[in-house]
């Protein structure tokens, strides 16, 4: 767990910076949950540090009822926001990614809350030092979950919530 707890502190230091960067342009606070999907899974790594920390709420709250997550309130705050996974924490912010099309040839993709879509500085136009880049995170999650014997392996969070009641 200390290995994730340092991943989560290297990325929140750059999503803040990050962040910064793109004031005022981005609109996510406390209480905006349009990012807040239902049917996220998350890396088995981060799920466990979820059940560690908040192992009451697990046991003895509810889920947010099917259509967000689980995990939020009655006000669309995150009840495990100190241990919220690797995908909420990017949220909100320009998202950019590189694949290989058919022909092999290397795409750029990009997406962004539209509640963060500015007409000033449409994401297409953003210079990519200005968008979290996919991959290199994933990669580390990835790489640390391999050594936990069960590689690959990725949990529903409204699964965490104990059903047995």
């Amino acid at each position: 767990m200390q290995k994730l707890l340092q991943i989560h502190e290297s990325l929140d230091r750059d999503t803040r910076e990050l962040s910064a960067r793109q004031q005022p342009a981005l609109n996510c606070r406390r209480g905006c949950a349009d990012c807040c999907v239902d049917d996220l899974t998350v890396f088995e790594i981060e799920a466990q540090a979820i059940r560690e920390r908040y192992g009451d709420l697990l046991r003895d709250g509810a889920p947010h009822p099917a259509g967000r997550c689980a995990f939020l309130d009655g006000d669309d705050g995150c009840r495990v926001y100190d241990a919220r996974p690797y995908v909420c924490r990017t949220q909100g912010l320009p998202l950019r990614w590189l694949t290989e099309n058919e022909a092999g040839e290397r795409v750029e993709y990009r997406d962004i809350c539209p509640l963060n879509e500015t007409t000033e500085s449409p994401i297409t136009e953003l210079d990519a030092d200005l968008c979290w880049t996919l991959g290199p995170t994933e990669g580390q999650l990835a790489e640390l979950q391999a050594t936990t014997g069960r590689p690959g392996k990725r949990v529903a969070l409204r699964d965490l919530f104990d059903r047995s009641r």
